[in-house]
């Protein structure tokens, strides 16, 4: 009970289940008084079963809230030999808490997220693996000293070859001196094996290789265990397996490798070889004795193969006799017996052809029988042809390189006379006396062992998934234990990766195994295990996995058990995994994150390695250049953040390095120059983990000093991009993809496989940062803790710690920058590796809404935008295509050849260049909006820097093209990272950008700085990896040049912000462009308004030229034809292209006047044209139409109420008292309150109000007409007046009564949109 005061964690050593209760539970157990957030940590191996009782009872009964078991062993891999590894699981929570501790106990750890009793059930896979392997060693040992070879021989080139095991090596030594006790070592292995398969029982698991063991365990252990003697365990093996091997061990041993030094000083000179069998091994080991200068002759039944020896520089010959032609030595590769008889007495077979006292190296792997019989039969031939058994051990690159392991033997001649090519193709070489056939039988011995190894290294790890464990994770603790062999650590991956190319296939061990089956019963020598080995074998090749891996074995086991051996993280459906997510925190931290910034007084300085980090920000600053001048003019101004753009993902790890150490150096300087400044750095990076990790860390920190915590934290929900478990994700839809599955982990410069983060880091730092020392926050800690357990997690690691940061959220997010901030208060210090979500939470921006060309004032001056696009990612050319599949009729497309500016020479880069920048300056200044993007096909290099260097050329021709594009676009689209940020600094020559908010989610749009080409242009900043199919057309289409407006549109707008619209009416040219110029100055709309009088002088040609005017205008303008009293001339103008028009039937009666207007009214609208009428009648004259003052009447209420609903116009024309022309004397005298009447029953019905006559309304008429919600005005008189008056000037020319009346009429027009309130509304 003591024990447990006062502690933040609790270690309870357990070992039987029956301490549990008094350890626990009893009146003195450490229940007693025990805090509830105590971290309990259960050291034991009991049942798990036992384990997971006990954490149920503990957290339900108790609530106890972090429980964790471990087990504690020594590694015995060579970099952690001795040392202690701990293997502990429970839930991702109790984990991330206890990990702190559990790393100060061990070397090595090993965390199982789920269940706890992770520790318990690898030892039962260990154990599985020892006694599989332990049996096997035996049964190989017997099967060799059977076949008269020396097992102290067998020990020593096994022990150095692919059939090694730890146990192997290890037990064999003992058991040859005979100083293994049998008691002790088969009570122990009866023990563990009987747990083991009780278990297996229990889930119904099939475990035949461990089986078969046990009962060759059992019967030692009733051999050689009686009456209380204890036998050595060698003995007893001898019983059982007839063969005596202590015997063989205690005669008299050689060296192989001695005969080997003594063969090199005789071997016979050779000069041309015959090499029969250019298969994967073959072909490595020919081309290698081309490479030591021999000439060597080559043939395969695969004629492609033989044309690639060709190549090489060997000699093609057609079948086995003609490359046997006066040779020295043959060399045999081929896959079994079979093909071995056909190439040397088949037609036209070698022995034949070979002349007299030539050698044939045999290096396939066949039985010593066929061996020894193929020599006999040489020897009959009468030709003194020598044979040399060599088979081969080392794979496909060892072979290339001529690095094998060759176990030779044969007659002294034959060898001697082969002896300089045994040489040339090996590392190590075995001279194995006993004649032709001893080497085979070494190698069948291997095969033994490396099969077995192969087949039992896939029922531990389907015995592994059966158990629930990560098998990734337990492949790696296996490795380090005393169940590892050489064929676990070199298939298992392939098991794990479900990874079965055929680099060395299935049925080479039905074949090998076959050896070993054929061979033991010849010799009446028991091989259990291995003949079960080899069913398993025969099993996968049965069921049509034979030309594949041979770590397909592992597939018998899933096929029969429906396990998934697979350790790699499956996608998962997006829904259903946020909805298992616990609830978010409550409280959005935002106001607390802004509240402790102002506290911490630290600039957040991110360096950016390509634009796309902005994705999240607004109202930020990015420098694209780093003096330390600029650098103390943003710490001056006490920033909370600036960007710096590095572009360093586009640089060589090198170069990347020494451009964040300069930086960082700069920042430092720059620093101490301005009073009270702090800064912590963030390494913004891909949310797809992509980029310099750690080289860049490492550079920082190489500057800053060593911080408390490296944070690394990916996640962007704009991107899709999630981590969860640890595990980073991207999502594809629905889907949530590991990242190590998706074409960003294949990127040929950035390329990882693990999606663990916490196996990332140790991936990318080549193991420097063990997964095991990685911390993590999990999600349950960040929605159940909050800030202050964020806080509390980050201030118990110890200085130097990585952490990783999971998120599903942006809350999620949010209470982690809060809780990194609590810490930073507290004095730790950080070092961040992040996406760009955490920039903004961090920071404590507030998102906003992605922006529109409206929201940046932009005009709609007929310029075009510029597109380019230089990603490479399958995503992008998705989108590009989506783009031109939506936007083409709208977009001009010009593709640059990669080919043409990386590959070719220099005049041709220049020339396709130039011819790009010179279109696309065409394009853009007709007004298209122009897509210039690389060729579509992915070019690399053969390494990483070549694919750099290409990427660099293409780049930098993007940069040329855009430099030589003289005209402004209307705005700038650039795909891609690297494109984006070598586009704005290269060729716009921009130094900082403002980051004003997003073109779309994820989509940063900047704002680039005066000193830039463009200043103030909109820089849409659009990375490779963001959106989905459509989303860059989208936005194209957010940001192309708008159509022209509808007039109901601009009435609408009107409405909704309390001003009015001047229609005025035109006549000719100058009318137009006084209209035009006046509403591009005031920032206005307007409407262009054509009268019956002056449509019949002006024609087509007048409707053309304002059609034309308004479609060219950079604010908003339509066409209205106004007083359209002729139903046969609305019809004709229904055709001309008119926006709007006015029926008027005022001069009708009532019911006349709504038949009239409804029929115009339904053709109008199905041709999309706002259509206007008028209800009373207007006094006065209006070109030469004049009313008299007694057929003027105002409008009716009721009527009008009845008239709209009857003929569905748009906008009703009133009349409250206003006239065509000119008012009289005394002013105007509207009904102001009829005026209020009808604003009530056209707002009811969504018509908007129209005022005839409002040239002469003084202000305040106006003003209150607006108010009482008049939202077109039509203005005719002033402006013939002015334009009238300007007549009377003297002029020399016409052009000059032109302008006149042009600046005249211009005049009143812009003192009118002052009046109506639409000055400065056209955006």
């Amino acid at each position: 009970m003591e024990s447990g005061q006062g502690v933040n964690a609790l270690v309870i050593l357990v070992s039987h289940v029956d301490q549990i209760n008094d350890l626990f539970f009893a009146d003195k157990g450490v229940l007693r008084g025990l805090p509830k957030d105590v971290i309990i940590i259960v050291h034991s191996t009991i049942l798990p079963a036992h384990l997971q009782k006990l954490e149920k009872t503990l957290t339900e009964d108790y609530q106890m809230e972090i429980i964790v078991d471990m087990h504690a062993s020594k590694a015995v891999s060579e970099v952690l030999n001795g040392k202690v590894m701990i293997i502990s699981s429970g839930q991702a929570e109790s984990i991330s808490r206890a990990q702190p501790f559990l790393s100060a106990m061990g070397d090595k750890l090993f965390l199982f997220e789920g269940d706890i009793g992770a520790g318990s059930k690898s030892k039962m896979v260990i154990e599985l693996l020892e006694e599989i392997h332990f049996v096997a060693s035996l049964e190989a040992m017997s099967l060799g000293a059977q076949a008269g070879i020396h097992p102290r021989i067998i020990y020593d080139i096994i022990s150095n070859a692919a059939g090694n095991s730890w146990v192997f090596k290890n037990y064999v030594p003992h058991l040859l001196r005979g100083n293994q006790s049998t008691h002790h070592l088969l009570s122990a292995f009866n023990q563990n094996l009987g747990i083991v398969l009780e278990m297996a029982k229990t889930l119904i698991f099939p475990l035949p290789l461990l089986t078969v063991a046990h009962q060759q365990i059992l019967a030692g252990y009733s051999h050689g265990v009686k009456d209380g003697e204890d036998t050595a365990f060698l003995k007893v093996w001898e019983k059982l397996s007839g063969v005596n091997i202590i015997d063989a061990a205690n005669a008299k041993a050689y060296n192989p490798e001695e005969l080997a030094s003594k063969l090199s000083t005789k071997s016979k000179t050779v000069k041309r070889i015959g090499f029969i069998g250019l298969g994967a091994m073959g072909f490595g080991m020919a081309t290698h004795l081309l490479k030591s200068n021999f000439t060597v002759l080559g043939y395969d039944v695969y004629k492609p193969t033989v044309s690639r020896f060709e190549s090489e520089g060997g000699i093609a010959g057609s079948s086995p006799a003609e490359v046997c032609k006066d040779v020295d030595v043959l060399v045999i590769m081929v896959t079994n017996e079979y093909q071995a008889e056909s190439v040397l007495y088949g037609d036209n077979g070698a022995v034949a052809a070979l002349p007299s006292g030539a050698s044939i190296i045999l290096s396939s792997t066949v039985s010593p029988a066929f061996v020894s019989q193929l020599e006999r039969r040489l020897q009959n031939e009468q030709k003194n042809l020598k044979l040399v058994d060599a088979p081969v051990s080392g794979g496909v690159k060892r072979a290339a390189d001529g690095t094998l392991t060759i176990m030779a033997s044969g007659a002294d001649e034959a060898l001697e006379h082969a002896g300089q090519i045994l040489s040339a193709l090996s590392e190590k070489l075995y001279i194995i006396n006993g004649g032709c056939g001893a080497g085979s039988g070494v190698k069948m011995i291997n095969q033994l062992l490396a099969g077995v190894h192969i087949a039992s290294a896939a029922e531990a790890l389907a015995f592994g998934a059966r158990l629930g464990l990560n098998t990734r994770l337990l492949f790696d603790v296996i490795t380090n234990s005393a169940g590892t062999s050489w064929m676990f650590e070199n298939r298992g991956p392939h098991m794990v990766e479900s990874d079965y190319t055929p680099l060395s296939a299935l049925d080479i061990f039905v074949k090998d195994l076959g050896i070993v089956s054929r061979e033991c019963a010849s010799r009446k020598v028991p091989l259990h295990v291995s003949n079960i080995a080899h069913q398993l074998f025969l099993s996968g090749s049965a069921a049509g996995w034979g030309r594949i891996d041979d770590s397909a074995v592992v597939k018998v086991y899933e096929t029969l058990t429906g396990v998934k051996v697979e350790g790699k993280p499956h996608a998962l459906n997006k829904e259903s995994v946020l909805r298992s997510l616990p609830p978010e925190w409550p409280t959005d931290p935002i106001d607390d994150i802004i509240s402790l910034t102002q506290k911490i007084s630290k600039t957040l300085v991110v360096l950016d390695d390509d634009p796309t980090g902005t994705q999240t920000v607004h109202d930020i600053v990015v420098l694209t250049e780093w003096s330390i001048e600029s650098l103390v003019a943003q710490f001056r101004k006490k920033r909370k953040c600036f960007f710096i753009l590095t572009n360093s993902r586009s640089l060589s790890s090198e170069k990347a390095s020494a451009l964040i150490t300069e930086i960082c150096r700069n920042l430092s300087a720059a620093s101490k120059t301005v009073e009270n400044t702090d800064y912590t750095v963030v390494l913004r990076g891909d949310s797809t983990l992509r980029g310099h990790f750690p080289e860049e860390a490492d550079a920082a920190i190489s500057v800053i000093g060593e911080v408390d915590v490296w944070i690394i934290c990916p996640f962007f929900l704009q991107g899709g991009r999630y981590t969860i478990g640890d595990i980073h994700y991207v999502a594809d839809s629905e889907r949530l993809i590991p990242a190590g599955e998706t074409e960003f982990a294949k990127d040929a410069s950035f390329g990882y496989k693990s999606s663990n983060l916490r196996e990332w880091v140790e991936e990318k730092t080549s193991g420097r940062i063990p997964a095991s020392s990685i911390a993590s926050i999990s999600i349950q800690l960040l929605r159940k803790g909050g800030p202050r357990a964020v806080c509390e997690l980050l201030c118990s690691l110890k200085k130097g710690s990585t952490c990783i940061v999971n998120a599903a959220s942006e809350r999620d997010m949010a209470v982690f920058a809060a809780g990194m901030i609590q810490a930073e208060l507290k004095g730790k210090s950080f070092l961040c590796r992040s996406a760009a979500s955490f920039v903004s939470a961090r920071v404590g921006i507030i998102p906003k809404a992605p922006l529109l060309p409206s929201d940046l004032r932009i005009s709609r001056k007929v310029i075009g935008g510029l597109i380019v696009v230089g990603s490479y990612v399958p995503k992008t050319t998705k989108q590009v295509e989506e783009l031109l599949s939506q936007r083409g009729h709208a977009l001009k497309q010009i593709e640059v050849s990669v080919d043409k500016i990386a590959l070719k020479s220099v005049e041709e880069r220049e020339e396709e260049i130039n011819h790009t920048a010179e279109v696309a300056d065409v394009y853009i200044k007709s007004g298209k909006d122009t897509l210039v993007m690389t060729s579509r096909q992915l070019v690399v290099g053969k390494t990483a820097s070549e694919s750099l260097e290409i990427n660099f050329k293409v780049s930098s021709a993007l940069v040329e093209i855009v430099r030589r594009i003289s005209t402004r676009p209307r705005y700038i689209l650039a795909k891609g990272g690297i494109t984006s940020s070598d586009l704005a600094t290269k060729a716009l020559g921009a130094k900082r950008a403002e980051v004003v908010g997003q073109a779309m989610a994820g989509v940063p749009l900047w704002q680039l700085g005066p000193e830039s080409r463009h200043p103030g242009v909109p820089y849409i900043v659009f990375p490779g990896n963001v959106g989905d199919s459509k989303a860059v057309a989208e936005v194209v289409k957010r940001w192309a040049r708008p159509s022209r407006p509808s007039t109901k549109e601009l009435l609408l707008n009107a409405e909704n912000g309390g001003y009015a619209v001047g229609a005025f009416n035109v006549y000719n040219l100058e009318g137009v462009e006084a209209v035009v110029a006046a509403a591009e100055e005031q920032e206005s709309p307007a409407i262009l308004q054509i009268h019956p009088s002056a449509l019949k002088q002006g024609g087509v040609p007048l409707v053309a030229c304002c059609i034309s005017a308004a479609e060219q205008a950079s604010v908003p303008i339509t066409v209205h034809f106004d007083h359209g009293s002729v139903k046969q001339e609305l019809l004709e103008n229904l055709e001309l292209g008119f926006d709007s028009l006015m029926v008027d039937g005022s001069h009708l009666p009532f019911e006349e006047n709504v038949a009239y207007t409804k029929y115009i009214s339904v053709l109008a609208h199905s041709k999309k044209l706002m259509v206007e009428a008028e209800l009373g009648r207007l006094s006065g004259t209006e070109d030469d139409l004049t009313v008299e003052d007694y057929e003027a009447r105002l409008t009716d209420v009721n009527q009008a109420h009845e008239f709209i609903d009857a003929t569905g116009i748009d906008a009703l024309a009133v009349c409250v008292g206003n006239v065509h022309g000119k008012y009289p004397a005394s002013g105007p005298n509207l009904r102001l309150d009829l005026l209020k009447d009808l604003y009530d029953l056209c707002l009811r019905k969504g018509v908007y109000l129209v005022l005839h006559g409002a040239s002469g309304l003084p202000k305040d008429i106006i003003e209150e007409c607006i108010k009482l919600g008049v939202r077109k005005f039509n203005v005719n008189t002033e402006v013939r007046r002015a334009y009238m008056d300007s007549l009377t000037n003297t002029h020399k020319d016409l052009v000059h009564v032109m302008q006149s009346a042009k600046e005249a009429m211009k005049a009143v027009v812009a003192e009118k949109m002052q009046l109506f309130g639409s000055a400065g509304k056209a955006y």
